[in-house]
């Protein structure tokens, strides 16, 4: 469907200077593994059908992760195909013909969701990772970060989403639901991802968040005694992080307190990796509060999120590998 030189595919011209939307649509159109993504979901994608043919696959697959870059509703995805040229390059639609509406935008997230394919394309796009050597399986890092939720009672039901609970951090409560995520320790990338309410601690995700094959394992403070709790694999070392109060002691302790407040910021070093993924979700692509009601929805947005922070983090890597 679409041309081989991206800069064709995109309508851009070397003779004008380039956005930097432009820039980032025309790097994630040579990353994504389009043909492989397609190819995960066309069984459950109809052929055909009588009336009005669908949108092809691909064109709604775009569409879809459009969305996700750019933070858009349904309607706003839609009316965005009317108001920038440049979203209706990229999903290969020209100016003079049908532009999928709201409503055709929302089925196929349904789709998505119904099959669990956004976890699914996780999956597959790590095994893409993998392929090229840019996820290794010796050591991983966990964490987790809150989403907020709306709290307002104003809609339909009169009442807050039921499956999102209140959480301290600090001082502050926060009302929502948290992503917990298992990245490789020496690239960051993501490579398993669970969603619970807000109210769920670290602790318990923190073997759910293992891929199998780890010799170690990184994490911050909340997550002492981890390595007791059951499920804990004896084949696995955790380097968790001591806490605030006890490594503030150390300033006292001599040159054992010099060489332990060492290794504490050698772990800080490798743990900070997991922080990489919640940056590019939350400043790169704006997703700072859920947007639908229930964890199972806003779970596969998640998972689909970190896929694609997973080929924005290895882009120079992937493009590389393509010239």
């Amino acid at each position: 469907m679409k041309s081989s030189n991206p800069q064709a595919s995109l309508g851009l011209s070397l003779s004008v200077r380039k956005t930097r939307k432009a820039t980032f649509l025309e790097q994630m159109d040579r990353v994504v593994p389009w043909s492989r993504l397609v190819d995960l979901i066309a069984p459950h994608y109809p052929a055909g059908r009588t009336g009005r043919p669908p949108f092809e696959l691909e064109t709604m697959l775009r569409t879809h992760f459009l969305q996700q870059w750019f933070n858009l509703s349904d309607p706003a995805m839609e009316e965005a195909f009317f108001d920038t040229p440049l979203y209706r390059e990229f999903v290969g639609l020209a100016d003079n013909v049908r532009l999928p509406d709201e409503t055709t935008i929302l089925r196929f997230r349904h789709r998505l969701e119904k099959h669990g394919l956004a976890t699914q394309m996780l999956a597959e796009i790590n095994t893409i990772l993998l392929e090229r050597g840019l996820m290794l399986k010796e050591g991983s890092a966990v964490d987790a970060t809150l989403i907020a939720a709306p709290s307002s009672t104003k809609n339909k039901d009169k009442a807050r989403d039921p499956e999102m609970h209140s959480s301290q951090k600090g001082n502050q409560w926060y009302f929502g639901m948290k992503a917990h995520i298992g990245v490789d320790a020496d690239s960051g990338l993501v490579h398993t991802v669970r969603c619970t309410s807000g109210n769920e601690h670290d602790i318990t995700q923190a073997h759910r968040l293992l891929h199998g094959h780890e010799k170690s394992v990184w994490a911050d403070a909340g997550y002492q005694g981890v390595e007791k709790r059951p499920g804990a694999d004896p084949a696995v070392t955790w380097y968790v992080a001591m806490r605030p109060g006890k490594r503030k002691a150390l300033k006292q302790a001599g040159e054992m307190g010099e060489l332990l407040d060492k290794a504490e910021k050698f772990k800080a070093g490798i743990r900070a990796k997991v922080e990489h993924p919640f940056r590019v979700i939350k400043r790169q692509f704006g997703y700072m509060k859920t947007r639908y009601r229930g964890l199972k929805k806003n779970a596969a947005q998640i998972a689909t999120l970190f896929a694609l922070s997973n080929l924005w983090m290895a882009r120079h890597n992937l493009m590389g590998a393509q010239a």
